[in-house]
């Protein structure tokens, strides 16, 4: 738990490309090969099921999160959520990201000191709030950010952390720690109170927030999302769409900063260019530091995976970090070079950030569009330094793999 990756590449060197890590009795399948995550993710969704898997975010996020789901209830509510992240649409949130962005960067000083990753999270958290929650008034803007901060600052606590490890085979554990309900109590409220009023605005058609579109959304019997399914959406949506796009923009600074021709190059298509190097950044920054290191799938009958025997009830782990490490596929793996994802779209069994198959993660395509549209508004406008020249180490924040100090820079004005 606290060093992954040198783990899983030891673990990976002594017993090649499938092996068992048993987790508090469970047995957790790893597999290293693109040609073994194809099986995964091309398999029966039935005989894989990727909402058991993910059972640890239950207390969080809630019975009906769509991470959660398995089976038909996971294609009703994913077929929901998926047309307010069409392309076309995406393109509609571009303002919202350069102002909030903008927003952000006019509050650091030439000399100052800052810490990228906690940066981008306040970056993220407005662009939720308005492109998502649709939420644009002062006092309600302030409302949310307070409670939705004191909820995500209590899931980041080491010690927190300990809690959401046991609660993956106790979930009702949390239930019974009070910091955990004075956190989520009031956010609840506010959740619930935003979706009432939601509902009876005359121009919720007009609306091209996220949480409005899921309001009118209907399923093939005419049926649209209760308030309790809509908040467990919502905060799917937050705890996906913020910390994790957060993270992955301070991963993407910390690189580029200790690599001065890549920089270079970025901070010349953020001012002229079409932003295609901008996006093969934020792709190769995913794939050299991905922020979660597997993706889990709970197998319900026996059955054969890699030519490997894999019992049911034990949890197959298609890897992320050793996929993305594997010399074969990526020459010089452990490299930052965004130009092996100029011109080139990304394989679908060996670039794995957003998982795959029918549990690909909905919010992909806007989560690189975002990080296109932050990194070009911030290299417009200042430069960076980093702190010190030492690459940063990983470090754990309860599931996700983050720069261990934070990617801390020295800003200065750009020219």
């Amino acid at each position: 738990m606290t060093r992954p990756k040198p783990f899983l590449r030891r673990a990976h060197a002594m017993y090649g490309d499938v092996f068992t890590m048993r987790l508090q009795g469970d047995d957790f399948v790893v597999l290293a090969h693109p040609d073994a995550v194809k099986e995964v993710f091309t398999g029966d969704p039935d005989l894989l099921r990727a909402g058991e898997g993910n059972e640890v975010l239950l207390p969080l996020l809630g019975e009906h999160a769509v991470l959660l789901l398995d089976g038909p209830r996971h294609l009703r509510q994913r077929k929901l959520l998926l047309p307010p992240f069409h392309g076309e649409r995406m393109q509609r949130y571009k303002d919202i990201i350069v102002s909030a962005t903008e927003r952000e960067v006019a509050t650091w000083r030439p000399g100052e000191e800052v810490a990228l990753a906690r940066r981008m999270q306040e970056i993220t958290l407005q662009v939720i709030m308005r492109a998502v929650f649709g939420v644009t008034e002062a006092d309600a803007v302030a409302r949310l950010r307070s409670v939705l901060l004191s909820m995500l600052d209590w899931v980041q606590e080491p010690r927190n952390m300990i809690v959401f490890i046991i609660a993956i085979t106790k979930p009702s554990l949390l239930d019974h720690i009070r910091s955990f309900g004075r956190v989520m109590e009031p956010l609840d409220a506010e959740l619930f109170a935003e979706i009432r009023a939601r509902r009876q605005v005359p121009d919720l058609a007009e609306r091209e927030d996220i949480l409005s579109m899921l309001l009118l959304a209907r399923d093939e019997d005419g049926n649209g999302l209760t308030d309790e399914e809509l908040r467990d959406e919502l905060l799917t949506l937050l705890v996906a769409g913020h910390e994790t796009t957060a993270s992955a923009l301070g991963w993407t600074f910390e690189r580029l900063m200790r690599h001065p021709d890549v920089m270079g190059n970025a901070v010349e298509d953020a001012r002229g260019g079409d932003g295609e190097y901008l996006d093969a950044i934020g792709k190769e920054t995913l794939r050299l530091r991905p922020i979660l290191p597997i993706v889990a799938r709970r197998v319900q009958q026996d059955m054969t995976i890699a030519g490997v025997d894999v019992p049911a009830g034990a949890t197959l782990a298609p890897c992320i970090y050793l996929v993305h490490h594997r010399e074969d596929v990526y020459p010089q793996p452990d490299a930052f070079r965004p130009e092996r994802f100029v011109g080139v779209k990304p394989g679908t069994y060996t670039w794995l950030p957003f998982g795959g198959g029918v549990r690909r993660c909905i919010g992909a395509a806007f989560a690189l569009f975002e990080m296109q549209q932050v990194l070009a508004t911030v290299l417009r406008s200042v430069d960076l330094q980093p702190e010190v020249r030492q690459s940063e180490h990983t470090a754990r924040r309860t599931i996700t793999l983050v720069p261990e100090h934070g990617a801390r820079a020295v800003v200065s004005r750009a020219a």
